[in-house]
């Protein structure tokens, strides 16, 4: 099993939810959460003073998956989030050693 983190632009949450849920992904989980990367932030205006946004707002979006469908989900991922702009995201994959439902106590797999 592997776990997928994306950090994508939040009007894209509704489009890349799409695209995994069609791929047979049950369940997925979302962060509302600020960062930078290369884009740095940036300056905005108000009431005639400018000042500087260092954190810029992203959605985390984090899903399990079984190892078939990893290449998958992340290409599903990095189609529907692409805007081709500085800013679009990153995504992580990582393993995972266990996952545990606990309302039933299911391990593994079948837990997801």
């Amino acid at each position: 099993m592997k776990r997928i983190d994306a950090v994508i632009k939040p009007f894209k949450l509704d489009e890349v939810r799409a695209s995994v849920v069609a791929l047979g992904v049950s369940g997925l989980t979302i962060f509302e959460v600020n960062g930078f990367g290369r884009q740095k932030g940036h300056t905005e205006m108000y009431r005639g003073t400018e000042y500087s946004v260092d954190f810029l707002p992203k959605i985390l979006l984090s899903v399990v998956v079984p190892e078939a469908l990893v290449e998958a989900v992340v290409d599903a991922i990095v189609k529907s989030a692409r805007t081709g702009k500085i800013g679009d995201g990153k995504i992580f994959v990582s393993s995972l050693d266990e996952v545990i439902r606990i309302r039933t106590g299911e391990r593994g797999a079948n837990a997801i």
